[in-house]
Formats: C-alpha cells, sequence, structure tokens
C-alpha cells in the first residue's frame, strides 16, 4: 500500500510539474494595460461599424452623429482620454485551460489588482460602491465583475470590458412560457430596445442569452455582447434569428443617439443554452456604442 501510495503521489508531481505555468504577475499587468486600452481605444471592428452605418444610413442627423462619434474615437486615442466620461463597471471573461498552474494563488486578486492599478494609473473614474444601498465609493473601481469558464488543455484568455451604466440600466430579462416560442422571445428583444431608446446611447450592441435558467441566462447575454463583433451563431437557426432581430431592431427607428435613423443596432448576438421543460428564460444585455473590451491570449 505503502509502494502504491508512493506512485501515486510522485504521478501527481509528474503532472503537475507538466502543467504549464503562468504568472500572476502578468495577469495582473495584463489586466492594466487592457483597463487603459479598451476605454481610450475603439476596435477596428468597431471603427469599420460606424463608417459602414454611416454610408448606408438613410438620416441626415444620423449620419451627423456618426461623424462625431468617428471624430470622438479619432480623439480619445490620439490624446488618451476615455472615450466616456462613464468608464464603467470592469467586466472580465476569464478561459482558464485544465493544464494551466499559477506560480501562488490568487487569480482573482491579481485581476483586481490590475483594475485598481488601471483606473488609477489612467486617470479614470472610479464607480464601484462597496455597498448597494449604502454607497460608498471604492475608490479604484474595484471589484470587477469575474466570470471563469474552465476550458481543455493550456489556454489562458483574457477578455476586458468597460460596461457602462447607461445602458446597463436599460437591460432586461424575463421568464417566459415554453408556449411563447421564438414569437414571444423576439417581442420581448424588440420592447426592451424600443424602451431602452436614447438611454443606452445608440448605436449599440445588443446581447441576448436563450435558455439555461434566470441567472444563467443572463449570463449568457453578457457573455453575447462580448463575442466578436457581427459575428454569428454556429446554429443556421440563431443566426438567422440574429440576422431577423439585427433588422427589426433597425426598423424600430430610434437611431443614433436616438436622433431618429435606420442605424439603432450594430450587432445582435445570441448566445444559448438547455433549459428546463417548462421555462424559457431570456436575457437581453444592451451595450453603448463605444463597445469597449479587448481580448488577449497568455
Amino acid at each position: 500500500m505503502a509502494s502504491d501510495a508512493s506512485n501515486i503521489g510522485a504521478s501527481y508531481l509528474s503532472l503537475v510539474a507538466a502543467l504549464r505555468t503562468i504568472s500572476l504577475d502578468t495577469v495582473t499587468e495584463t489586466v492594466r494595460d487592457l483597463c487603459i486600452e479598451v476605454t481610450h481605444q475603439i476596435t477596428p471592428e468597431m471603427e469599420r461599424g460606424f463608417q459602414q452605418a454611416k454610408a448606408s444610413e438613410t438620416s441626415e442627423t444620423g449620419r451627423e452623429i456618426l461623424s462625431i462619434l468617428l471624430e470622438n474615437a479619432d480623439l480619445a486615442r490620439k490624446e488618451m482620454i476615455p472615450l466616456c466620461q462613464d468608464t464603467g463597471v470592469t467586466v472580465v471573461f476569464v478561459e482558464l485551460g485544465e493544464e494551466v498552474k499559477f506560480d501562488r494563488p490568487g487569480l482573482t486578486e491579481a485581476i483586481a489588482e490590475g483594475v485598481r492599478r488601471g483606473y488609477k494609473e489612467g486617470y479614470m473614474r472610479a464607480s464601484m460602491v462597496a455597498d448597494p444601498l449604502r454607497r460608498k465609493n471604492t475608490g479604484d473601481n474595484t471589484p470587477p465583475m469575474v466570470h471563469l469558464e474552465l476550458v481543455p488543455g493550456e489556454r489562458f484568455t483574457l477578455m476586458v470590458g468597460a460596461k457602462g451604466t447607461g445602458s446597463e440600466n436599460r437591460s432586461a430579462m424575463k421568464m417566459l412560457t415554453p408556449a411563447e416560442g421564438v414569437e414571444g422571445v423576439k417581442r420581448f428583444v424588440l420592447k426592451t430596445v424600443a424602451n431602452a431608446g436614447p438611454d443606452a446611447c445608440p448605436p449599440f450592441v445588443v446581447g441576448v442569452g436563450i435558455g439555461g435558467n434566470f441567472e444563467h441566462s443572463t449570463y449568457l447575454a453578457k457573455r453575447a455582447v462580448y463575442r466578436d463583433l457581427g459575428s454569428h451563431h454556429s446554429d443556421p437557426f440563431y443566426a438567422d434569428l440574429e440576422r431577423d432581430l439585427h433588422e427589426s431592431i433597425n426598423a424600430l427607428g430610434i437611431g443614433p443617439q436616438g436622433m431618429g435613423g435606420r442605424t439603432t443596432a450594430l450587432a445582435v448576438h445570441v448566445e444559448t443554452a438547455p433549459c428546463h421543460i417548462g421555462a424559457l428564460p431570456v436575457a437581453v444585455n444592451i451595450d453603448c456604442h463605444s463597445h469597449r473590451s479587448k481580448r488577449v491570449a497568455l
């Protein structure tokens, strides 16, 4: 028995030694850099989205607003100033490979330290309060909202987003009945976007989470928001639903900054999960025109 235990212990140590090791200092530095970058620079995909929307927008006012948004993005990039005064809640999606280990304990603390440094060194507004009712500001935009997903292999990716409250406040979730089906989903999404109107700072990106349960549907919607801009669901059925919702949202006529036009949403992304036979959870997460996020692999 002692020999067997010794062999098991040796095998375990050999396995641990073979795991890829990542420095938590590197995680902190990466999060710090991403916090500063995403709040100051829109992605090339977003810039192309604005340009394409401007070319197809039928409203003169809408085209002018899109031009202003592009000018704002250019100025923020050149002068290294935030795209918006609301530098948001820091949202971090982590994909952690099962064959990865860290040089010491404390992944979430390392991420939080990166946020703390990023917002301090980038001179960005601290927007987090330590308690939802007593409202004392933490002073450094911590804690971040961290979502951890275990994945196979040695992959370790970080997606850092800055989520402003204007669009977040207009997001919504509803437990539909299964009988309401796809048409019920469409009605809820369109109603949520129509109610958001100019308050969510269009043109925005709309994330829709369908399935799971009460809390998981909202996670799906947030994850959908941060998918690559304009990418489509791998299932053709849901890819068609994304296109249908996109067209229907733009037909609402809300337009850039709510001033009218056909460019209300730059993209609609749908994410799905299995759910209970008696439920149809749906969540809608809206992100404003800044759509601040970036993903890196370490």
